[in-house]
């Protein structure tokens, strides 16, 4: 396994904040709800483009292959709108889909509000890269990463990405044969 500090990038999907127009507030709440739960040392970078399939996947690849990002949390753009690319940009560059992730999120946000169904969260990996697709409200982030991150932390290590350890308090990760 990989000994080193993971980097961790937060990718906002959305025209109004990459023009300016408006403060985003999603890759701000992805960010402090890692920041709570990582008991381990993590470089959070944050970038911010606008909607668009060629653009999305233009970031995503360069976020995994030269950035060398372990894990890839991309908030917004998953909704049924015809400017919501991100589940087809994501489509484009990864190597293996994980759907368990996205029927997590889904379900966990089921019990908040009716439409989370019309929300496109997934998962899946490029190369040593997990990549993780979130709704962009807020709070709906914060109840799809508390559905899914117990299993972040094994999934990383068995891609060969840096390890990360969670604080249990906030998150209990599961790893086979450590309870």
């Amino acid at each position: 396994m990989p000994d080193r500090i993971a980097h961790i990038a937060v990718l906002v999907v959305s025209d109004r904040a990459a023009r300016g127009e408006y403060d985003d507030k999603g890759g701000p709440a992805a960010e402090a709800w890692l920041r709570a739960a990582l008991a381990s040392a993590a470089r959070i970078t944050r970038t911010i483009v606008p909607d668009g399939r060629e653009t999305v996947a233009a970031t995503l690849r360069d976020l995994c292959d030269r950035q060398g990002a372990d894990l890839v949390l991309v908030t917004g753009g998953t909704g049924p709108a015809p400017r919501d690319q991100t589940p087809e940009a994501f489509d484009d560059v990864i190597d293996k889909r994980l759907p368990g992730f996205g029927e997590a999120m889904r379900q966990a946000s089921l019990s908040e509000v009716p439409t989370a169904i019309l929300s496109r969260q997934d998962a899946g990996i490029r190369g040593r890269t997990l990549i993780i697709t979130l709704p962009g409200k807020p709070s709906a982030i914060g109840t799809c990463l508390t559905a899914v991150f117990p299993a972040v932390p094994y999934c990383l290590d068995l891609i060969g990405a840096a390890r990360i350890e969670t604080d249990p308090a906030v998150c209990h990760a599961f790893r086979p044969g450590m309870g």
